[in-house]
This record gives C-alpha cells, structure tokens and sequence, in this order.
C-alpha cells in the first residue's frame, strides 16, 4: 500500500511481524492515511513470504528481509522509516522511529506458547524448551508459518540495537494498551492519531 504524491518527506513503513501484523493492520493503515494528510507520503510494503508476496516463507531469514526493506526504501526513495513492533528488527538503516519494538526471542516465545497451548487442546504434549530446539534444528511451524531453522537462530539473537537515528515510541506515548495485544485484528482512532502525530511532529522539526 502507498500514499505517493511525490513529496520531500517519504516514510517507508515496515509492519509488525507475524500475528502481530494481523492484529494491527487496520491500524498501520490507519496511520498512513493520517500521515497522508499531514503531507507526508508512505509506503507500507509487505515482508517476503508474507502479506501477498509469493516467496516461500521457509526460504526467508531475518537477514533477507532486512535487505528487502532496504531495496524498498530505495525504490520509494524514502527519507525515513517507521518500524512497527518486530519491524523494527529488520529495518534499513534510515532516520525515523521505532514504535513498541520487540526482541526477537520474546516473539518467538510468544509463538512458541501458543504452539503448546494449540497442541495440548489437541491432547499433545510440547514444550516450548522442545519446540525452541526442533526449530533450531529442523525448523518448525509456527502460527501458521513455516520457518527454517536458520531462521529460528537468526531472530532469537535479533534486539532493535541504540542508533542516532533512530527514536523509540513506547505504549506509554500513544496511550492505552497495544493492539498486539488482542486477540483479534482491532483499530483504535486515539491511538492513530497519537502514533501519526508523534511522526508528523518529528518530521517537521
């Protein structure tokens, strides 16, 4: 999705990862759209094997994505980036912010618990200890994609690293609870609007 009207200030807009990106899509939406208004032109492309792209998602590494993200911000000329939750793990290297980042091993834990919560209601017994390691291994299937167990020991090392360039936007900033945090895609307007002014302000100064 884009918002081009060939503006100076172009934000390359990497979404949250995996069921996170579900639950806030409408959201990151939501915020361009806000962003477009101020003047601001975005670009929200979809990570490799994600979304409508048709790479084979076992083929992907965090490293690749990085590079993809960095040939889109090539492409849409972007002058800044906004990276959401795990986003921000995989992020090229442009001025901009990092809203709620997540470390790699606290996603995948997450991934991991839902993966033994699912098998026990099926009357299996997992451990997320187990299952870290067969991913390592062999790779493993989780929240409904298949990752290689390159992988696996590539994003559970992965934590949004101290830049210059780079501001983190806590919960805290925007107000109320995170919408990754639901159990179902959601929007929230006054987040929206706290999320996209946070930048907008930014960006003019």
């Amino acid at each position: 999705m884009c918002a081009d009207q060939g503006r100076t200030r172009r934000l390359l807009l990497v979404p949250a990862l995996f069921d996170e990106a579900n639950r806030m899509r409408r959201f990151t939406v939501e915020v361009m759209r806000r962003l477009d208004v101020a003047g601001i032109d975005c670009f929200l492309p979809d990570l490799p094997g994600c979304g409508e792209s048709v790479a084979p998602i076992e083929a992907q590494t965090p490293a690749g994505w990085r590079m993809a993200m960095t040939a889109a911000a090539r492409h849409f000329a972007a002058s800044h980036v906004l990276a959401i939750r795990g986003g921000a793990l995989v992020m090229p290297e442009l001025p901009g912010w990092a809203y709620a980042p997540a470390k790699g091993a606290g996603l995948l834990r997450q991934m991991l618990r839902g993966r033994v919560v699912a098998a026990k209601e099926a009357g299996r017994e997992e451990s997320t200890e187990g299952l870290l390691q067969l991913g390592l291994t062999g790779g493993i299937e989780l929240a409904g994609y298949r990752l290689s167990s390159d992988f696996i020991a590539q994003f559970h090392n992965l934590e949004l690293h101290s830049s210059e360039m780079i501001s983190t936007i806590d919960q805290a900033m925007i107000g109320g609870p995170g919408l990754w945090l639901r159990a179902e895609p959601g929007e929230d307007a006054a987040q929206a609007d706290a999320l996209a002014a946070a930048v907008a302000v930014g960006l003019a100064a």
